[in-house]
């Protein structure tokens, strides 16, 4: 990852911030990159595997840097077991739609991705994917 490619983006004055505390996470098949606020970590961009151990150590990370809510997009099923995990650990878990997210040019790499995802959702301007409660999905 090269020094240009974490550089952040500056922010947007035109835009209020409405969630100070978020996070995007660009769901991968073997990695997920994580981006939070510049000013929670000297390294505001992670990477973590997708084994159980490693979606609990990015739960405890995003706890540390002061994270309530986290904006994800994937195109796959490998997004199931973080929301879980973080909704869990008792953050609030945004599953957005990647065909929204990817309609702007220029960003091609994850780090870019997961650093754009945050910032759209620190201003707002993220929806969430309906899913309904997993008690739904189990009749009685």
């Amino acid at each position: 990852m090269s020094k240009k490619e974490l550089q952040p983006k500056s922010p947007n004055s035109n835009l209020p911030l409405i969630n100070l505390n978020a996070a995007g996470i660009d769901i991968g098949a073997d990695r997920h990159w994580v981006s939070v606020p510049v000013d929670r970590d000297k390294d505001f961009v992670r990477s973590f595997g997708c084994f159980t151990a490693d979606l609990y150590a990015m739960a405890d990370w995003l706890k540390s840097c002061r994270i309530e809510t986290v904006a994800m997009e994937s195109t796959g099923v490998y997004w199931i077991p973080v929301f879980q995990i973080l909704e869990s650990r008792g953050f609030d878990v945004k599953l957005v739609n990647a065909h929204y997210v990817k309609t702007v040019p220029g960003r091609k790499t994850d780090v870019l991705d997961c650093q754009w995802l945050q910032q759209l959702h620190t201003y707002g301007l993220l929806a969430g994917s309906f899913r309904p409660d997993d008690l739904s999905l189990c009749p009685p």
